[in-house]
């Protein structure tokens, strides 16, 4: 079962956007995409019982520790972890139904990928979300085509020099992305350690 320093210390911050963001009562789908350990899934599951989850991971690694830290915590929410490449069309996302899901939500991904990798992201959320569904993003970003404060900016030329493809991602070119599949940012909440998260809805077909 791994654990990682960063997501004990995020997990509670997004979770109370999540507790803004989400009913805490009506029985709720979602997906989380780049599951990682599976310390978010777990925790988010304990504290929003109303919720049913299906976690997923590209690195199989990854889907060991998820499993794990299921059963650790007899997490009866939370379904067994699935294969995704978040790059494939979601019609290749292990059987995910179109419109299955109120939320779904993405945790520290977008800028240790490709960019092909973020566009498969809001193309496939914008397909499995119900009209009015949400996706939450959570990681650093540039705003207005600024990267602040230095240690992100730090961080930025890091991950280019481990792979040009990697990198933060501007608000306003998610935003765009976003828009042409029918998502549409509509919070953006500061987060600590220089990170936010960013809320998109899906539009209602109404």
């Amino acid at each position: 079962m791994l654990n990682v320093a960063a997501a004990d210390r995020n997990k509670e911050p997004i979770l109370a956007v999540l507790r803004e963001s989400v009913s805490v009562k009506k029985p709720l789908q979602a997906l989380e995409i780049s599951s990682g350990t599976g310390q978010h899934v777990a925790y988010f599951a304990q504290a929003l019982q109303n919720i049913i989850w299906q976690p997923s991971e590209y690195e199989h690694q990854y889907l060991h520790s998820i499993e794990a830290h299921r059963a650790h915590y007899h997490l009866h929410t939370v379904k067994p972890a699935i294969h995704l490449d978040v790059s494939l069309p979601h019609q290749c996302w292990e059987g995910i139904q179109p419109e299955s899901f109120d939320l779904v939500v993405n945790i520290n991904m977008i800028h240790i990928t490709t960019m092909a990798c973020t566009e498969g992201l809001f193309k496939g959320a914008a397909a499995v979300l119900k009209p009015r569904g949400l996706l939450l993003t959570y990681g650093p970003y540039g705003v207005n085509g600024q990267i602040t404060p230095q240690s992100n900016v730090d961080f930025d030329h890091s991950l280019r020099r481990s792979n040009p493809e990697w990198g933060l991602r501007d608000i306003a070119l998610l935003r765009s992305i976003g828009q042409a599949s029918g998502l549409f940012l509509e919070k953006i909440a500061e987060m600590p350690s220089n990170n936010k998260c960013l809320l998109f809805r899906r539009e209602s077909l109404v």
